[in-house]
């Protein structure tokens, strides 16, 4: 695996990252991704964008509803969770004086023309003035015809959308998992094509807290394929991995172009 140094990355921080094993917002989880950031942002000069999971998880932990089932149950989780959120990462990054700027998308933000170069703009702006962007899907307002549906698409979207150089996408495993001959798991370093037996080894969604799993991430990985974009899955836990995936180093599961 060839070793590369990417200058503009989104970060995809998912809900099994960012949640406890109670079912709530993982603070200390959160402030040490951030550390991570503030980092390649201040010492590394790269400019790094967040797409954060997380705000129906805070939402309903303040509203003590349980779980949301029903949409409107997760708008209203979602809406009071994305203040609350927003709120931890400001604090966080604060500490190491970098603004962020929260921003909220929907679908129509990335199919209508004129909606796409606004967004693309605005972010551009953002991160020629040092700001780090944190953004979600819109999910006080997103109903199936204009919600993206998980954050790992949302993720690639935004990808293509600024011409990133890297998509790294946390989670609570160490990257993708192929079977051998024998049917025994071994962790893929490299994924130079999706092929019917990467897809297979998807299976189904991975955790109960994502809205995803595995597939959604080979959906992404297409998107940033078709853009130029490598993506990277690694653990969210580990610490040290944020920055090394950043330097190009072997970590995770890396799905390259070529």
């Amino acid at each position: 695996m060839a070793k590369k140094s990417y200058k503009t990355i989104i970060l995809k921080i998912g809900s099994s990252t960012l949640t406890s094993p109670e079912g709530k917002l993982d603070l200390d989880n959160l402030k040490r991704i951030v550390s991570e950031v503030a980092g390649l942002v201040k010492e590394k000069g790269k400019k790094v964008l967040i797409v954060t999971s997380g705000a129906i998880v805070t939402g309903s932990e303040k509203l003590g509803m349980g779980k949301p089932k029903t949409i409107p149950e997760k708008q209203a989780a979602a809406a009071v969770g994305q203040s609350l959120l927003m709120r931890q990462y400001e604090k966080a990054f604060e500490a190491y004086g970098i603004p962020v700027a929260q921003i909220l998308l929907t679908r129509d933000a990335i199919t209508d023309h004129e909606r796409y170069h606004n967004a693309r703009n605005c972010l551009m702006t953002l991160l020629k003035e040092s700001v780090v962007p944190i953004i979600n899907e819109n999910d006080t307002v997103a109903v199936e015809e204009i919600k993206i549906g998980d954050n790992d698409n949302l993720a690639a979207l935004a990808a293509g959308m600024i011409g990133a150089d890297a998509l790294i996408i946390l989670t609570d495993i160490d990257g993708f998992y192929m079977k051998n001959d024998e049917g025994i798991p071994y962790l893929a370093e490299e994924i130079a094509a999706i092929t019917p037996e990467v897809k297979d080894a998807a299976g189904h969604p991975s955790t109960q807290l994502g809205t995803g799993g595995m597939i959604t991430k080979l959906q992404a990985a297409e998107i940033c394929s078709k853009a130029g974009i490598e993506m990277l899955i690694i653990n969210g836990r580990k610490p040290g991995l944020i920055a090394a995936a950043a330097g190009g180093e072997r970590v995770g599961t890396r799905f390259s172009v070529h």
